[in-house]
């Protein structure tokens, strides 16, 4: 019989776990003969002594294997592609119809946001009538109709692993590399796809803050995956600073609409076309990265990936308007606090983790795992590091419904910037590295 009083022991005193103990466990926090508060007690004992390799390999497929596995029947290679999250990080709204209007065939499985960054879930559902709570069936069913599908979890797909997603938000358990690593390939094997690209981010807004961190997570990624037998690639990419001009669950969608009809902030198009680029490489459908990306730049271009996007929201229930005409779809909150310039120069700094925990203050993310999410609310990102500013310039807008939200996150928001009056400050980087 199991006992999940002395694996929390062995895990607390840095014992390695075997692969039918992890079964075990995992079984119970399925069954719930596991209580939460168990959970939540081995997850700040992995967090603390770590798992290896090995154990995150069982962790992550006994997670999978919690539900349903589906399966293709296409001759296509199925790819799927993860951010480890990130805050205005909007590029899987952008890459999932990109991808598949070049031909890919792409399964998502997603979850709503972590701490202080946007979840593709939470974004998603924005969309007036979407859904995001696909059987296991009506998934398999899309991705061979349309070329595509997202979800969140589902009683049928990777349910358990959804289960440790929430206990890990309110724990204080998200920055651990093995459970990130868990997680993140769970629903990956779940979905059925055959390789695997990640955007792993480092920076003020990711949970990777170092550059180094970043590479241990993408190198773990790797390796765990091709003990999985899966092909894959991770690109690190920077989160000192938000991604794109908007943060916010509907307006990061107006965003990916933005790009995915051409135009869009440069960064966030770039990251999208490189992701695609590697994309459709793994998936077979050209020869090179560098084919890839230009593939997807056509695509953008010629308006296939805008009406692959609203056939994938008319699809799952959503009204397809919204890649038409976002402003009339999608809700952005009535008042507009504005933050000015108090002189002339350029931003040297803009705190991504502070935004984000400015915008989960308004009310656009959770502090617990019951919180409902204001989608209308936004900050709007007027100029970025680099960007030359004057006196009296709006650098941030924040769209808010009460002064009780605005009271909460003005502060942080306002701590998120410096104007340096005396130099100019280098631009950022926004592909670090690849690791393959």
């Amino acid at each position: 019989m199991f006992n999940a009083i002395e694996f929390i022991e062995n895990k607390r005193d840095s014992k390695h776990h075997s692969k039918s103990d992890i079964s075990a466990f995992v079984k119970g926090v399925t069954d719930c003969t596991v209580a939460e508060y168990q959970l939540s007690a081995w997850l700040m004992a992995a967090y603390l002594n770590g798992l290896s390799d090995d154990e995150t390999l069982y962790l992550t497929d006994a997670l999978a294997h919690s539900g349903e596995i589906t399966g293709y029947n296409l001759g296509h290679k199925i790819i799927d592609k993860h951010s480890t999250g990130g805050v205005g990080d909007k590029t899987t709204l952008v890459l999932i119809p990109l991808v598949a209007s070049c031909g890919a065939k792409i399964s998502k499985l997603s979850g709503p946001g972590l701490g202080y960054t946007g979840g593709t879930v939470d974004k998603f559902e924005s969309i007036p009538g979407m859904n995001m709570e696909l059987s296991e069936e009506e998934f398999r069913r899309q991705v061979e109709e349309i070329g595509c599908a997202v979800s969140g979890h589902s009683n049928a797909l990777a349910p358990t692993e959804g289960k440790f997603y929430r206990m890990r938000d309110v724990t204080g358990t998200v920055p651990s590399i093995p459970l990130i690593v868990s997680s993140i390939l769970s629903k990956k094997l779940a979905g059925g796809a055959d390789g695997y690209v990640f955007d792993v981010k480092t920076g003020s807004g990711a949970f990777m803050h170092s550059v180094e961190e970043a590479r241990r997570l993408a190198e773990k990624l790797v390796t765990v995956s091709k003990k999985l037998g899966k092909k894959s690639v991770a690109v690190i990419t920077d989160m000192e600073q938000p991604l794109g001009e908007w943060v916010g669950n509907a307006a990061e969608v107006y965003e990916a609409v933005s790009v995915l009809s051409g135009d869009g902030p440069d960064d966030t198009k770039k990251l999208c076309l490189t992701l695609g680029g590697y994309m459709l490489a793994m998936a077979e459908i050209c020869q090179s990265f560098q084919q890839g990306m230009a593939m997807c730049e056509t695509a953008l271009k010629d308006g296939r990936a805008l009406n692959k996007f609203a056939e994938l929201v008319k699809k799952q229930g959503g009204n397809e308007q919204v890649a038409y005409k976002p402003s009339a779809i999608l809700s952005r909150a009535d008042n507009i606090f504005e933050i000015r310039a108090d002189e002339t120069g350029y931003i040297s700094k803009l705190d991504a983790q502070m935004i984000g925990e400015g915008l989960r203050a308004l009310g656009g993310g959770r502090f617990k795992q019951d919180d409902e999410i204001d989608h209308s609310v936004a900050v709007h990102l007027h100029a970025k590091i680099g960007d030359k500013v004057a006196k009296g310039d709006t650098i941030i807008s924040i769209y808010y419904n009460t002064k009780k939200q605005l009271e909460y996150a003005k502060d942080k928001i306002e701590q998120s910037y410096h104007i340096n009056v005396l130099s100019v400050p280098d631009k950022r980087h926004l592909i670090i590295n690849t690791i393959e």
